[in-house]
Parts: structure tokens; C-alpha cells; sequence
């Protein structure tokens, strides 16, 4: 059975876009709008996968096929208001990383109940 919380990508190279944030206490429309973005985002030429952790430090990492497809999700217009809201109101500070994978490899533990 494969994990649903790790994004299954192709074989490299493709592109990852690493944001990383620290949240304000502002969480009104958050929710909504960060599910919003994972649905657009799915939507995108060139989208390949989403991951996302949040504990004190929110990291979220998505995957493309190449910078092309970055760029136009950066420009997309739903995806601009969010991130004007995000640096107005949910944010107190991010940095995003875009990164080219260039090698990957995994575990995943085989929980077949035969043995």
C-alpha cells in the first residue's frame, strides 16, 4: 500500500519548491485558503505533488516538472491573493527554497498482513 502523505513523484530530475513558515495567531480563512491552493495547484501543468508538515515551523514542499511550471503557479491570480493575504495577515515570516531534485529514494515499510 503506498503512503498517501508522501507525494509520488516521477524519477528525476523535477523541481521542489520548499516553503517554510512561521504563523502568526491570525486563523481566520487560513484553513479554507491553504486547501483552496492544494486544489489549484493540483489543477496546474506540471504539478507533481504536495507535501505539507506544521508544528511551530510549517513546511510544505511541492513538486514540478520543470521552472516553467513554477513560475506560472507564482504568477496565477488566486495564487497571488493568497499570498498577499499571507504576508498581511497568517504569516511572520517564510522563506521559499525552489530546488531541482536530481536524486531520490525511499522505504516504505511492506505491512502485508500474510507476512
Amino acid at each position: 500500500m503506498k503512503s498517501t502523505l508522501i507525494a509520488a513523484t516521477p524519477s528525476p530530475p523535477y523541481y521542489a519548491v520548499i516553503f517554510t513558515s512561521v504563523r502568526t495567531d491570525v486563523a481566520e480563512g487560513y484553513q479554507s485558503m491553504a486547501d483552496l491552493m492544494v486544489a489549484l495547484a493540483g489543477e496546474q501543468e506540471g504539478f507533481l505533488g504536495i507535501e505539507s508538515a506544521r508544528e511551530e515551523v510549517g513546511i510544505t514542499v511541492s513538486y514540478w516538472r520543470d521552472e516553467h511550471a513554477i513560475r506560472k503557479w507564482k504568477q496565477h491570480v488566486d495564487h497571488a491573493v493568497a499570498q498577499k493575504k499571507g504576508r498581511a495577515d497568517w504569516y511572520r515570516a517564510y522563506k521559499t527554497r525552489v530546488a531541482r531534485v536530481e536524486r531520490d529514494y525511499g522505504f516504505e515499510q511492506n505491512n502485508d498482513a500474510s507476512g
